[in-house]
């Protein structure tokens, strides 16, 4: 598998989270984030059983090449 690190949150306290990676085999993304727990907002979504939802904040949208014109 040949992933390519994208971005990190600079604003990250620990600088390891929130992660962007590009899988070139796959042609997806891999975020490496904080995972949802909370039942609450969990029940509002339509959730299989073999997923699971992360999130992650807005800023770190500008590691995608598609928002910054595929730099």
């Amino acid at each position: 598998m040949a992933l390519r690190l994208l971005g990190k949150d600079p604003e990250s306290q620990d600088g390891d989270s929130p992660t962007l990676y590009y899988d070139e085999e796959r042609d997806t993304y891999l975020f490496q984030s904080w995972k949802v727990t909370d039942p609450g907002r969990l029940a509002q979504l339509s959730l299989p059983d073999h997923e699971t939802v992360i999130e992650f904040p807005k800023r770190m949208m500008r590691f995608f090449p598609e928002v910054t014109g595929g730099e």
